[in-house]
């Protein structure tokens, strides 16, 4: 409201200099959309207030498929960012039947509405309630209004559209997903493992705890002697415990068809506000490495019938659940017997999907040459450039995102209690302070090698990698540089590029969109259980 007021008085301004024979420039257009909050909505209402623009006559292919029977939506896509603009703007307190007039020029993505051709739109408005969206989207505790048709809709001309808030976003294919699994979890198959933390909770001021899905094998007998291996599996970003729960249900079906061996499946949940902490001690998420190796594992196996010993102790995560498995192994490797991680985000930062965040005017936005950097790819061509996806982020909100969930995990702790940010959100260029912070704690080609001589025998032969060489994020690139640190060092590293294979179908074999899976649940069997035969496990191999 301020920015109309100024708006009005610049105008002034200009036809009484025009009228005293100066020639001023014309008063910047601007965009706006007005939203009300629906009289039916609960008490007054907090959050982001997002507004979602697209053209309705982009070019087919562009836009991407709702789900069959779904209701109509606005969204972003992270490969086509550029396809959907949206605006942000925090809100505080609206009460319904109130409007808040929103302004699409001050927070926005790819560009200010304004900078918008006049067509055919579809708008939608968003309120995130609870700062998530850059994390898992929209849920239930979420409001949203239907899709508004905006014909021939020039933004900033003063035809303002007119979105309401009525409604909660319906339930998606995932939280089927969810009440599918949930209903088929049976006593003595699955059980949920939440346990408060004295670490995290002295960290935090409040309860923190510890949460996970323990998958139990088929024939498993509490009273019993028998022990058993036991996999620690972790989500990548976006993952929560609902997913946990979906991917240990996977495992367990496995060991019933005899795909892979019987072992006790822990799955853990690494997710928070902060996007996700990969069980690494920072200064920023509290000590989640020492929390679960010295608190969660052992209350773990005081309860359940596990080996309870490093062999017995193995480890398995993808993308960012990926990295949080191998610094638990280069970190706590006399807790763990080895570690299969897949498509880890960058374990060297000579190369953090491409940029070398050590070279000198390190910038993740451009190359050298002022060429973007990419960041995603599909098929050989670019989904989507650093810039924009980081953009994009920073306007979707402050909290939740892949890049700030990088400064929660890596970064120190600056003046106002906040991440030092590791890369300026507008000009792409690395401080490099941050940097060598980042570098003295977290690159684990360098822990690795620094703590050589007093780890090595511990850690040899017991790093696994697999990555795709054309994996949707690059990854493959940091995987080459952290291989060659490892064998420089002789530490018998297990490394398999998968030819053509991406971030998503790296599991695939054959016709088993899992069969990477079961030949790594069959490795870990063998090093917890050397010379055990099982049968029909890790027949799918690659």
């Amino acid at each position: 409201m301020k920015t109309r007021v100024w708006l009005g008085s610049l105008a002034a301004v200009a036809v009484l200099l025009n009228g005293a024979g100066i020639h001023a420039q014309e008063a910047p257009r601007r965009a706006y959309v007005r939203v009300v909050i629906g009289k039916d909505v609960p008490g007054p209402v907090s959050g982001r207030l997002l507004i979602f623009a697209e053209n309705a006559t982009a070019e087919a292919g562009k836009k991407e498929e709702h789900e069959a029977g779904a209701k109509k939506k606005v969204d972003i896509s992270e490969f086509h960012p550029t396809n959907t603009s949206v605006a942000a703007v925090e809100v505080h307190d609206v009460a319904p039947g109130s409007a808040v007039e929103v302004d699409l020029d001050q927070a926005a993505f790819p560009a200010a509405f304004s900078m918008l051709p006049r067509a055919d739109y579809e708008l939608q408005a968003v309120l995130d309630t609870d700062h998530n969206y850059n994390y898992s989207g929209r849920d239930a505790d979420d409001w949203q209004a239907e899709v508004v048709e905006a014909k021939g809709w020039q933004p900033g001309a003063g035809d303002e559209p007119v979105l309401m808030l009525s409604e909660h976003p319906e339930p998606g294919r995932r939280a089927a997903m969810v009440a599918k699994a949930v209903a088929e979890v049976k006593p003595g198959e699955a059980e949920k493992a939440e346990f408060e933390s004295p670490l995290l909770t002295k960290f935090w001021g409040k309860p923190t705890y510890i949460r996970g899905w323990v998958m139990l094998p088929p024939g498993y007998d509490a009273k019993a002697k028998k022990t058993y291996p036991t996999l620690y599996w972790t989500h990548g970003f976006g993952g929560n415990m609902d997913y946990s729960l979906i991917t240990g249900l996977g495992l367990r079906k496995a060991m019933v068809e005899h795909k892979a061996p019987p072992m006790i499946c822990v799955m853990l949940d690494e997710s928070l506000p902060e996007g996700t902490h990969e069980f690494a001690d920072s200064v920023n998420n509290g000590p989640w490495g020492a929390a679960l190796t010295k608190e969660f594992i052992p209350w773990l196996e005081a309860k359940y019938r596990m080996d309870a010993r490093p062999n017995g102790r193995l480890l398995n995560g993808h993308s960012s659940g990926g990295w949080a498995t191998l610094q638990l192994q280069v970190n706590y490797p006399q807790v763990f017997g080895g570690t299969w991680s897949t498509s880890p985000d960058p374990s060297d930062f000579h190369n953090f999907t491409g940029p070398d965040l050590y070279a000198a005017h390190a910038n993740l936005y451009h190359k050298a040459d002022g060429t973007a950097r990419p960041i995603m790819r599909d098929q050989g061509k670019v989904q989507a450039t650093m810039g924009q996806l980081a953009k994009l982020e920073a306007v979707l909100g402050p909290y939740g995102g892949q890049m700030s969930s990088f400064d929660w995990v890596f970064s120190p702790k600056g003046p106002s209690g906040a991440p030092e940010p590791m890369f300026d959100r507008v000009t792409g260029d690395v401080d490099p302070k941050v940097v060598a912070y980042w570098h003295d704690h977290y690159d684990l080609a360098h822990l690795t090698e620094e703590h050589w001589a007093k780890n090595g025998d511990l850690l040899k032969g017991r790093i696994h990698l697999f990555v795709g060489t054309a994996d949707t994020f690059y990854l493959d690139g940091s995987a080459h540089l952290f291989e060659a640190r490892l064998k420089t060092l002789g530490a018998d590293p297990h490394f398999t590029y998968i030819p053509d294979r991406t971030h998503f179908d790296l599991y695939k074999v054959g016709d088993d969109r899992m069969g990477l899976m079961w030949q790594i649940m069959s490795e870990m069997y063998a090093v917890a259980r050397p010379g055990a035969k099982v049968r029909g496990a890790g027949t799918a191999g690659l």
